[in-house]
């Protein structure tokens, strides 16, 4: 019998979220190499992220989202004065499912997204899972990551849908030559090595040819602008391709930004500032903080070298 004046304390039952249900089958987690659990757990997987677009707002608001979650490098937001195409939101998976006008998101939702995402990549080598359903997890998982910046997930999940799931089941051509470009392009903007992208592009080159939306040549001329530091080329690139291939260009755009400043400071005396800005695609503030520039402003203009008097 309870005492009069004592109050019982009950626990409420904890309320766990969906994503959080399952831990890494690296970990010892066995559910998950449950074929069915797998899609349960993956329809989870994308009304949590439906419902994130749509708390975003418009496609520029995502952007923006995307822009600030940035897992591995803070110096990759897209530039200021950069255009770029938005993926559509529902593009990364075929079976689209309403979100629940309830669902609370919280504050780090994408990462808890790609944290899922890990749960289940894994949990689909573990089970040796290689159909339609693994490879729509993968590109699911590569494009998000590429959108977030987070190459620890792309980038493993890149290799094995070409290296793995490709050779088990073929995948369709503009599946392979989307996740072809993204290798390639990856390895020379992030990675910086122009050989082994080089490389990777001879061994898809079959399959980049094969494609009607010039593919081939917009990988080919963003190679290019790399090799050359063209600039000029290299913004053009962006204002044409998607938003995927956007987000990987801008692992180099502090390269690219930076060859720009070594050529004003050895073609000019002074330059107006807003042609600066306009041709480098960043304020003044940002050329002294981020890249260093020790140059004067001084009445509208950045005075880059001063001259001796002769003597």
């Amino acid at each position: 019998m309870q005492r009069r004046g004592v109050k019982v304390n009950r626990l409420r039952p904890v309320e766990l979220d969906p994503l959080d249900e399952y831990g890494l089958p690296s970990k010892g987690e066995k559910r998950l190499l449950s074929p069915k659990i797998q899609e349960t757990y993956y329809a989870k997987i994308a009304e949590r992220y439906l419902a994130f677009c749509t708390k975003a707002g418009d496609r520029d608001s995502l952007q923006k989202q995307f822009g600030r979650l940035n897992l591995t490098d803070k110096d990759t937001a897209p530039s200021p004065g950069a255009t770029t195409t938005a993926p559509s939101a529902v593009q990364p998976f075929t079976r689209i499912i309403v979100p629940s006008p309830t669902l609370s998101l919280p504050q780090n939702q994408l990462s808890q997204i790609l944290s899922a995402l890990r749960k289940l990549r894994e949990a689909i080598v573990a089970s040796k899972r290689r159909d339609d359903f693994a490879v729509q997890v993968y590109l699911f998982a590569i494009r998000l990551g590429i959108l977030s910046g987070a190459y620890e997930t792309y980038h493993p999940a890149l290799l094995y849908l070409l290296r793995v799931l490709h050779p088990a089941r073929n995948l369709t051509n503009l599946e392979l030559r989307e996740a072809a470009s993204y290798l390639i392009l990856d390895t020379a903007c992030r990675r910086g090595d122009l050989a082994e992208a080089y490389k990777i592009r001879h061994e898809y080159r079959v399959i980049l040819r094969g494609g009607s939306s010039g593919g081939d040549s917009k990988v080919d001329g963003i190679l290019k602008a790399l090799v050359r530091d063209d600039w000029v080329l290299w913004r053009k690139m962006k204002r044409t391709v998607d938003g995927y291939v956007c987000r990987l260009m801008e692992f180099s755009d502090g390269q690219m930004k930076a060859h720009v400043l070594k050529a004003f400071g050895r073609s000019y005396l002074s330059v107006e500032v807003d042609y600066l800005e306009k041709a480098s695609l960043s304020g003044w503030e940002e050329l002294r903080e981020k890249f260093g520039v020790g140059w004067e402003l001084k009445d509208g203009r950045v005075v880059i070298r001063k001259t001796q008097p002769r003597k």
